[in-house]
């Protein structure tokens, strides 16, 4: 049996929806005390799992198939003229790749963006334990990108190495830089990254097409999206 195969996994009730209101939603995850390394974590994002802090899920909705994982080719990707121009407008920045950590700069830069960003949403208000168990200390493999303008962080991702690419998890910034797209940068940054280290894929989450707040995931194209029948292309 495989470590895949004695994998235990359990099932929420339904709950509402975080990204479709009038939804219902069921979640499976894969047991919090498992013994999971990057091998395993890896074949779990292969299958359209994700993690948020140190649970590893994928979302197992009985009425709703909404929520479509997708990864990037990275060698595959073409960059549209909106994607030039965001790169354009944004090579003042410096990057820095570092291990994840509790500073109070990236947290009050947090902070900023989820009062400012996301203050309807289930994240609001800001927490700063809830931070530190969503970003800083869920997986060995994870790691924080920085970006500067200057001497002021104006945006962090945060990634995971896994052995087939790099998967996004979330990206903070500061509200007033929103027009930067500083979303759409770390994604390319991260496609970058993913091709430096000479592997195929960036894996994006969870494209959710009637979702404004997930919608933009299917602008990197060509990609790959996880169908009943595996990965597909989308040219």
């Amino acid at each position: 049996m495989t470590e895949l195969e004695a994998l235990k996994f359990f099932q929420t009730p339904d709950h509402p929806c975080s990204y479709l209101p009038s939804e219902q939603a069921t979640t499976v995850f894969a047991d919090p005390d498992a013994i999971i390394d990057t091998q395993l974590y890896t074949q779990l994002s292969q299958l359209g799992f994700r993690r948020s802090g140190a649970h590893i899920y994928r979302p197992y909705c009985h009425a709703c198939t909404a929520c479509i994982p997708v990864r990037i080719p990275v060698s595959a990707f073409a960059a549209k003229r909106r994607h030039q121009r965001v790169l354009m407008r944004n090579q003042a920045l410096t990057k820095h790749r570092l291990a994840p950590h509790n500073s109070d700069e990236i947290w009050m830069l947090y902070e900023r963006y989820i009062n400012h960003r996301h203050s309807d949403g289930d994240m609001f208000p800001a927490d700063r334990e809830q931070f530190v168990s969503f970003l800083v200390t869920g997986r060995p493999e994870a790691f924080f990108t920085e970006y500067r303008l200057g001497e002021q962080l104006i945006a962090v991702a945060v990634s995971d190495q896994l052995d087939d690419g790099l998967s996004a998890i979330y990206t903070f910034f500061d509200p007033d830089h929103a027009a930067r797209s500083l979303g759409t940068l770390a994604i390319l940054d991260l496609m970058q990254q993913t091709n430096a280290a000479a592997l195929p894929y960036l894996y994006l989450g969870y494209w959710i097409e009637a979702s404004d707040k997930m919608r933009y995931k299917g602008d990197f194209r060509p990609q790959e999206r996880l169908m009943s029948t595996g990965w597909q292309q989308i040219p």
